[in-house]
């Protein structure tokens, strides 16, 4: 184990391009294969590339207020406060991983958006309080309980076939989450990974290089830091003033936010989307800062977080453009189906999910693509339906461990480039494709 982590770790260190340069390899492969295995002519994938290019904007602004909003909470005293007291559970670096993994993993299984912020943020805290713990771990540790997501609260796949009126209900009707989220094989899958990706964690440490590629300034406080407020002179104090530094104005605006916050977890039950997400942490910002002109020094130190986000994103969605318009996603989920027998088809779904989302990383995209194929060839050969879909979500969630799309707002909170936690991931990869494999397989 501690030769293949170190293999792939340098592997990745010395040949992972940075992830924007992974993007346009991305692009670059995918309008290669359409050509080659479709009848898509050059100009066709171009088209196809160009006209997808923009469709994934709502969703990077999404990602993007995700950073930011999770950055503006995180610099809260209040917050900071809490997180600071969570990090003294982990005394020694062993301890810091088997923290970080669980918290990040069951924040995962609440809300994706909400675990991908809070695992990063605690894994900065945690460093703090531990800084012999090797940090790129402690950052592939939090993004491993990413692995978690689409088998929880969030999942986009489980979530959207037992809402009515789904594109597949006139094939599958309304799929109930206790066909899903709470069957036995989703559960053992879920607890499985639970119990052994901290402890997976733990071991890689041993096979770690420690700090000798991290700058032990990453995880130093560059967030606001006030407690007071400050002196204003008043010989400047103007109503703009008095305005930007009001409590009331915060208060105000805040209890705003927060009735609509409990109007809608009264009108749609336990339901974190990202959108509910970003606008808990935003208003949470906006009240615990306490005045509009602390929120908004706040700001402007989180969006410098972001640039990633907004330059890749695009990319990605004409890579999806590519994958759809050419046929090219469809011919790679017929060809395992056509492999696939009534017991296979969940383990075939779910590495052909894992492969597309490669190219495709939004569950929701994918689901799209796939969920048309997959489930008539379910019914066609008497296979499971709703663990067929599951399997697809779980592939789309196995293969984020290798995939930066993901990692993006997590690094940007940690500081950190893809290779720095790839390494990591692949052996994450590696280990749970096991037990994913015998809850498709046998339960």
């Amino acid at each position: 184990m501690k030769f293949l982590t170190r293999f792939f770790d340098r592997m990745v260190q010395r040949y992972l391009p940075d992830a924007f340069l992974f993007a346009i390899i991305l692009t670059l492969i995918v309008f290669l294969l359409g050509i080659g295995f479709t009848d898509s002519s050059p100009m066709q994938m171009i088209d196809y590339w160009g006209g997808g290019f923009w469709n994934l904007l709502a969703f990077a602004m999404q990602m993007s207020l995700i950073v930011v909003t999770g950055y503006i909470l995180a610099s809260t005293p209040l917050v900071k406060n809490a997180l600071t007291k969570i990090s003294t559970l982990a005394n020694t670096p062993g301890q810091a991983v088997l923290l970080v993994t669980f918290v990040a993993a069951i924040a995962c299984l609440i809300s994706y958006g909400f675990g991908l912020v809070v695992g990063a943020l605690l894994a900065v805290h945690v460093a703090r309080r531990v800084p012999t713990v090797d940090y790129r771990l402690l950052m592939a540790s939090a993004y491993s309980g990413f692995l978690l997501w689409h088998g929880g609260l969030s999942g986009s796949i489980p979530l959207l076939i037992a809402t009515p009126g789904h594109f597949l209900e006139e094939t599958i009707g309304v799929v109930p989450i206790t066909d899903t989220l709470l069957s036995a094989s989703n559960l053992f899958i879920v607890i499985s990974l639970l119990i052994s990706l901290p402890l997976l964690n733990r071991f890689l440490m041993k096979s770690s290089d420690n700090l000798e590629n991290t700058d032990p300034n990453l995880w130093k406080s560059d967030t606001v830091d006030d407690d007071d407020e400050p002196e204003l002179s008043k010989e400047y104090i103007t109503p703009a003033v008095r305005l930007e530094n009001s409590k009331l104005v915060s208060l105000l605006i805040g209890i705003m936010g927060f009735v609509f916050i409990i109007y809608h977890f009264v009108q749609n039950g336990l339901d974190l989307n990202i959108n509910i997400v970003n606008f808990i942490f935003l208003f949470l910002g906006i009240i615990f800062h306490r005045t509009p002109r602390r929120f908004l020094n706040s700001v402007t130190s989180a969006v410098k977080n972001v640039g990633g986000i907004i330059v890749q994103f695009p990319f990605y969605a004409g890579i999806m453009g590519m994958m759809v318009a050419s046929g090219l996603s469809e011919q790679m989920s017929l060809w395992f189906v056509n492999l696939s027998s009534d017991f296979t088809l969940p383990l075939f779904s779910f590495i052909s999910a894992g492969i597309v989302n490669f190219f495709v990383p939004s569950g929701g995209g994918q689901w799209a693509i796939q969920g048309p194929i997959m489930i008539p060839a379910a019914i066609e050969i008497g296979a499971d339906t709703a663990k067929t879909a599951m399997a697809v979500a779980w592939g789309d969630a196995w293969t984020n461990m290798i995939q930066p799309f993901w990692a993006l707002p997590l690094l940007a909170i940690a500081g950190l480039k893809v290779r720095d936690i790839m390494g990591f991931c692949v052996i994450i990869l590696f280990w749970s494709f096991i037990p994913i494999t015998i809850g498709l397989l046998l339960f």
